[in-house]
């Protein structure tokens, strides 16, 4: 039976590796983090045969839901939370999640540094920068990251392993790449989280250590059916 995922996760190592080389780097120095929110663990199951270890997940509810059972039939999963995180679900997320890529704001940190101590479990955490100062978009501003990341630290014990950023669609992302590595640069930082499906090869270009793609490996992410209109 054949595994169309297979082909699909291939093909996107392959062209992580060709823009590795391109850029003078090993194919080896970035992470492919494959986006399996929404797609069901059947679906995930198919990655997870084709060797994929490294996934992301937008909501703690429903990695809770996916991830238990899977993690018991296959070993090795590293698990990122990769959309915003709510406080009231920070403890969830401490216990569910490998490394947390949307450490935004002091009400947050606060709230992981206190789920860590009691758990005593230690997710590795980026900071997510909100690169093109978007309103509606989660992320610190890049002003403001050397005064938020030494309060994490500070304050509330927390080490950051990295950064984030998602750019705004409509503009070209290797700007904000760049801004993302030069950031990253400052503060001493070695984990660069940037590239999707459509510009991954740009940001490894720019320095990404970590690639999230999604669609291309699984395809569009299913859609909620319509109701019928009388």
């Amino acid at each position: 039976m054949s595994n169309p995922i297979a082909n699909h996760l291939a093909e996107v190592q392959g062209a992580i590796a060709d823009a590795a080389v391109q850029a003078a780097r090993k194919p080896a120095s970035v992470t492919l983090v494959a986006v399996s929110k929404t797609h069901d663990a059947q679906t995930v199951a198919l990655a997870l045969e084709a060797g994929q270890r490294v996934f992301g997940e937008n909501r703690v509810q429903e990695a809770a839901q996916k991830w238990p059972a899977l993690r018991k039939r296959y070993a090795g999963i590293e698990l990122h939370l990769i959309g915003p995180l709510q406080s009231n679900k920070a403890g969830e997320a401490v216990a569910l999640f490998d490394v947390i890529q949307t450490v935004d704001r002091e009400k947050i940190a606060a709230v992981l540094s206190r789920e860590m101590k009691l758990q005593g479990r230690n997710p590795k955490l980026f900071a997510q920068v909100n690169t093109g100062h978007e309103p509606q978009k989660a992320g610190i501003a890049p002003e403001a990251l050397p005064a938020f990341l030494k309060t994490l630290q500070g304050q509330y014990g927390l080490s950051i392993s990295g950064l984030m950023c998602i750019p705004p669609v409509e503009d070209d992302p290797s700007r904000h790449f760049r801004l993302l590595a030069t950031l990253a640069k400052d503060a001493g930082l070695g984990e660069l989280s940037m590239g999707m499906s459509g510009d991954y090869p740009a940001a490894i270009a720019s320095g990404a250590t970590l690639v999230r793609v999604g669609s291309a490996i699984f395809g569009e992410r299913p859609k909620a059916p319509q109701q019928a209109h009388p």
